[in-house]
């Protein structure tokens, strides 16, 4: 009798969470909304499958490959839950604009990027508008959608997500491939934002009640620099030339984030309007939901960041044909992120598909996990497209569970903080996972120069920091194979980390508590 009381108690509406909008006008208002998270979307996919020709054109390195992606990430982790907060403070539709205009300036300016340095410093705003898009997109969607039907549309966004994933790689391919040039891999998203800016201006239509204002400036500030620092000590930890694993650099840097990490703990208990909400992210389904997203993170953002470079590298294929041999894991994607989302909002269940998302996507990542340089491509197909599905029943559901919990007025909050975690996993996972792989190739490399005598007598191979250079075209024919075939056999140790990850991800899922999905705001 009183589970059947509670169950009442949450579908019961709640003071002030009626709509805004009508059905007519949220279908109008949502095409700008998706269309730029479309936009945001696409700066990441298209970037990593010109990456490997950026990086031979500008004299790149994987250390450099891997933190050109983690540079946006991580400034897209560190402002998503200010975006969050601030989507609680201010107009939320004012506020999707400016992120729009920030990201615009972003893109332009890696356009027109001269050297790596440069590039970084672009993909470091282009962050920070992705940020906002991200936060202010489920903010919107959270605000005028009632938890019951926004399941339909969290499956919008997953087929946009997947629409972004797959036309990114074939777009960047087919740019990079043409007199256009990697540069216009950045322009591209720059007119889809700005109509997707005017679609916002035309059709978005919330209102705003205002309230008192209170920045956490502290907390956005130890969250920045604890993630950046750990993330730098990862990326450069063992590497030729930086610092070991048993050395002061190494005890400042992870010390020092630890104390940052418990000064951010102290300040959020305190303050009024904290950047990352003990009170919410403490509750048992955000909790989980934030620790499956930071593995999802990983496996999204960090395996994925490889496997255009994989079939690049490895397989020799152009920017074009590496971004159609992706198109398993978009196929995937879209299908689950369409299906689970309609499922959803028909029957109102919504763990399930966390669960067999979570089952599917541990063991497609397993398979992923034994690829070498000459695996045959229906092996990485199936894995890859077991591993699109896995994603696509578990990203947006998992931001759905979360805000089927709280109130509508702690929604932009709570969907950022879920966000947010998933940004920092990606971040995490580039950085980790490429200095995993890093190594792995330089070891093969070494490896391979010895059995062909190829190393000095004083230990030297003429490779880059120990084969970890990206400027192929340098390279001796002999050495580029080399290179080639130890980068091919090396990348499996990329999706097996992942898969551990995953499980962890899978064991969260299983403990998440399923609660029916109010059919009110």
């Amino acid at each position: 009798m009183s589970e059947q009381r509670q169950s009442v108690d949450r579908t019961r509406e709640r003071p002030g969470d009626q709509p805004q909008m009508s059905q007519k006008e949220v279908l109008r208002s949502i095409t700008g909304v998706l269309a730029s998270f479309f936009a945001a979307m696409l700066a990441t996919t298209i970037v990593s499958i010109a990456l490997p020709t950026i990086m031979d054109a500008l004299g790149g390195t994987q250390t450099d490959f891997n933190w050109v992606l983690t540079a946006a990430l991580l400034a897209n982790a560190a402002t998503t839950p200010i975006w969050g907060k601030l989507a609680d403070l201010f107009d939320k539709k004012k506020l999707l604009q400016i992120s729009i205009v920030i990201f615009v300036i972003g893109s332009v300016l890696a356009g027109f990027a001269i050297n790596i340095p440069m590039l970084m410093s672009a993909r470091v705003i282009q962050g920070i508008g992705m940020g906002g898009l991200t936060a202010m997109g489920m903010a919107v969607i959270g605000t005028v959608i009632p938890p019951r039907e926004r399941g339909k549309y969290s499956g919008y966004f997953g087929g946009v997500m997947a629409a972004a994933t797959a036309g990114g790689p074939l777009l960047g391919g087919l740019i990079v491939d043409s007199p256009l040039g990697w540069r216009w891999t950045f322009f591209i998203g720059v007119p889809i934002a700005i109509i997707s800016m005017w679609l916002i201006h035309k059709t978005l239509h919330i209102a705003h009640v205002p309230r008192k204002v209170y920045i956490d400036w502290a907390g956005a500030v130890l969250v920045t620099i604890s993630v950046s620092v750990l993330l730098i000590w990862v990326s450069y930890v063992g590497k030729e030339g930086f610092y070991e694993f048993n050395s002061w650099q190494t005890y400042a840097m992870v010390g020092g984030s630890l104390v940052l990490i418990a000064l951010l703990l102290w300040i959020e208990g305190r303050v009024p309007e904290p950047v990352i909400p003990l009170r919410i992210i403490a509750t048992r389904t955000t909790a989980l939901a934030i620790l499956a997203s930071i593995s999802i993170g990983v496996a999204m953002f960090g395996s994925g960041a490889f496997l255009g470079q994989y079939f690049q590298v490895a397989r020799e294929a152009s920017p074009t044909l590496a971004g159609v041999m992706t198109l398993p894991m978009i196929a995937g994607n879209l299908f689950g992120s369409v299906f689970s989302g309609q499922l959803i909002s028909r029957f109102g269940r919504w763990k399930i598909f966390l669960v067999i998302g979570g089952i599917v996507n541990v063991g497609a990542l397993g398979l992923l996990g034994m690829m070498a340089h000459d695996t045959n491509y229906w092996i990485l197909a199936t894995g890859m497209f077991f591993n699109g599905l896995g994603m696509g029943f578990m990203l947006q559901n998992l931001v759905l569970a979360v805000q089927n919990t709280v109130k509508v007025t702690d929604i932009g909050t709570a969907s950022s903080s879920v966000a947010f975690f998933r940004a920092v996993g990606g971040a995490a996972g580039v950085a980790v996972l490429g200095a995993m792989l890093s190594d792995k190739v330089g070891a093969l490399v070494l490896d391979a120069l010895k059995s062909a005598h190829l190393v000095s007598p004083d230990g030297s191979t003429g490779v880059a920091a120990g084969g970890t250079s990206l400027n192929l075209t340098e390279m001796p024919p002999a050495v580029r194979l080399m290179y080639e075939t130890a980068f091919g056999d090396a990348t499996g140790v990329v999706f097996m980390t992942s898969a551990i990850v995953a499980v962890v991800g899978l064991v969260c899922i299983l403990f998440i508590k399923e609660v029916p999905l109010r059919r009110t705001v």
